[in-house]
């Protein structure tokens, strides 16, 4: 199926072949990154050094590719869920009675179907293959080993394994490297709040009790619609397979072999069994925050089969600091799943993960404040809405959550960041609005704590009239300052004067009245370069701050156990020891892809700067 989506494309000019012999060591990564990069095709190399099946990358790397391969699917997908959110006679009054077909079409492709006949002609359909032949894909310098970046992770609840409860999830594994016997084990790395930890839990308990093993596959390939619902964040028992099937236009085929659930649509399994007795060392990998992420002990799988298709196509995508390839599942995502988020979370107008920021590290969201409507607008309701979303679903994983009040600014979106922070800024009173929660869940990938999984949230809201007006200029008094740059009005950067002893020597010089118009100020390693766009400091400041730890105020002081000071508020963004490293290219990967470009005419006619068309 995969490769009858390609050629599609391919006809269509939105992905192109590339002929060289491609090094899937580090060098297919440095050429994919490159492509996206440029807004370019997708890339499907022929030739990749040691390894007898093609690749393809940058499959979802813009937002027109992906609108191309999922066609009609895509509006009937997003008209389905409009129905489930409003129900049928408002979706039908907004989409028109002409969906009905469609909607019809949406829930029969929803439907798992059992597929005997791939079961029986099993044997004819698949061929074995080994770990070591499949495309060893290392996308950084410091990366452990090889990874599968696209893999659809498939397993059944072991106490009532039911297709419509069965979870369809994409974790990394690692094929080679560390500790892993090569050939034969892999890890199985999966973050919090994911289904598969739930299937892993009672399957482990099952195993105690009986000795069972729990067997799992991992498949790649077929059709994309099984990479985008991977990633879905779909509620608890709702299988991934049921949005897979709407997307792809055709029912998910599955089947049973030896005690495995097979997709019978894959290009690519691995099936094994999950070791119960033993955890391995996995990583490290350059991640999506755009730092390594670290060794940890994480699941084994003992690999028994590695099978695949005829012509079969491996699909590969490459993480980094954001915007890379990914992005585009964020923003499929979050154009499905927007109808469905003012009926889980009532008054919730709209919730931005920003991508820039590494998306779990930073959520922005619009709610309402209906509360109280007699008195003057102050933060009430939306404070409840504001613990809910940090309680729900994958935005549970969350380190910041900034929020505003729909009837302060009617219109206002957390997708204009500049307009949505003034708007906040210029409201928010730093005794009253900033809520610390300390001991709570943090992303697997966010190293900022000191502790893997474990560390904390700020909560700031700004409602109601504001406060303060917002400042574009720097004040005179930078007694313990080298730097300091404003990044827009209300939020400036600075570099600490060489010698100062501490955040509190800064603030100690500060007088709070003269710094009223900028309420946020980032210490950074360089303020110039974290002011020199949004991107940059939306990257430096959430990426590289904790805020039990990173953040700090003038005079600060609790109150009823409430943690509030005098302006300004300071966020420590510098780099600290326990900090991952930040991800660069390989430079002799860089010139080998330069010579690749070289010798590509299509390849040099994007990437070349100047190229002649």
């Amino acid at each position: 199926m995969l490769r009858s989506v390609l050629t599609k494309l391919h006809k269509r000019g939105q992905i192109i072949a590339v002929k060289s012999v491609v090094d899937p060591h580090l060098d297919l990564a440095e050429l994919s990154r490159r492509m996206y990069a440029a807004g370019g095709p997708g890339l499907w190399f022929w030739q990749v050094k040691g390894s007898p099946f093609t690749v393809v990358s940058n499959l979802f790397g813009t937002h027109e590719r992906t609108t191309t391969i999922f066609g009609s699917a895509l509006r009937r997908v997003e008209t389905a869920i409009s129905l489930k959110a409003h129900g049928l006679a408002p979706t039908l009054a907004k989409h028109g009675w002409g969906q009905l077909p469609g909607l019809a079409r949406a829930g029969l492709t929803s439907l798992p179907r059992y597929d005997r006949r791939a079961q029986y002609l099993h044997n004819q359909m698949w061929t074995a293959s080994s770990l070591e032949a499949l495309p060893q894909q290392v996308s950084w310098p410091g990366d452990g080993g090889a990874f599968i970046t696209l893999p659809q992770v498939f397993t059944m609840d072991p106490i009532q394994p039911r297709i419509m409860s069965s979870n369809l999830g994409m974790y990394r594994i690692q094929i080679s490297g560390g500790e892993y016997l090569p050939g034969a084990e892999a890890g199985l790395h999966y973050q919090l709040h994911r289904g598969i930890g739930i299937h892993h839990t009672r399957a482990k308990k099952r195993y105690q009790t009986t000795g069972e093993p729990w067997k799992i596959g991992i498949f790649m390939g077929g059709h994309p619609a099984y990479s985008l619902a991977a990633v879905m964040p779909l509620p608890e028992g709702m299988s991934e397979l049921m949005i897979a099937g709407m997307l792809a236009g055709r029912r998910a085929r599955w089947y049973r072999w030896q005690g495995y659930h097979i997709l019978a649509d894959a290009d690519f399994c691995i099936l094994g069994e999950v070791d119960f007795e033993r955890l391995k060392p996995e990583g490290p990998f350059g991640d999506h925050l755009g730092y390594y992420s670290l060794t940890h002990d994480f699941p084994l799988l003992r690999v028994k089969h590695v099978l695949h298709k005829r012509h079969a196509v491996m699909p590969i995508t490459v993480v980094g600091r954001p915007p890379q390839e990914d992005t585009s599942f964020g923003h499929l995502i979050h154009r499905l799943t927007a109808p469905m988020l003012p009926v889980s979370l009532p008054g919730l107008k709209e919730v931005h993960a920003v991508d820039e920021a590494g998306v779990h590290p930073l959520l922005l969201a619009v709610g309402s404040e209906r509360y109280v409507p007699y008195r003057p607008r102050e933060p009430m309701e939306i404070i409840t809405q504001g613990f809910a979303l940090l309680g729900f679903n994958q935005c549970s994983l969350a380190k910041y959550l900034i929020m505003a009040a729909d009837e302060d600014a009617p219109g206002l979106s957390a997708q204009n960041i500049p307009e949505f922070l003034q708007h906040v800024l210029c409201r928010m009173d730093l005794q009253r609005d900033i809520h610390l929660l300390t001991h709570t869940p943090l992303d697997t990938l966010d190293y900022t704590s000191k502790q893997l999984n474990h560390g904390s949230k700020a909560l700031l809201v700004g409602v109601g009239a504001p406060c303060r007006q917002l400042h574009h200029t720097i004040p005179q008094q930078l007694h313990t300052m080298t730097q300091a740059h404003i990044v827009m009005p209300g939020i400036a950067a600075i570099t600490l004067r060489h010698g100062t002893a501490s955040i509190e020597a800064a603030l100690a010089s500060l007088d709070p009245s003269k710094w009223t118009g900028l309420p946020l100020l980032v210490v950074c390693d360089d303020a110039a370069v974290l002011a020199r766009s949004m991107r940059d400091f939306l990257w430096h400041t959430f990426t590289k701050s904790h805020p039990v730890d990173d953040l700090y105020g003038k005079n600060a002081r609790f109150e009823r156990k409430h943690w509030l000071f005098d302006g300004p508020l300071l966020i420590d963004a510098t780099t600290k020891p326990h900090h991952p490293p930040v991800l660069t290219p390989c430079p002799d990967s860089v010139a080998r892809v330069d010579q690749i470009i070289a010798q590509e005419p299509e390849l040099k006619q994007i990437l070349t700067p100047g190229a002649s068309p």
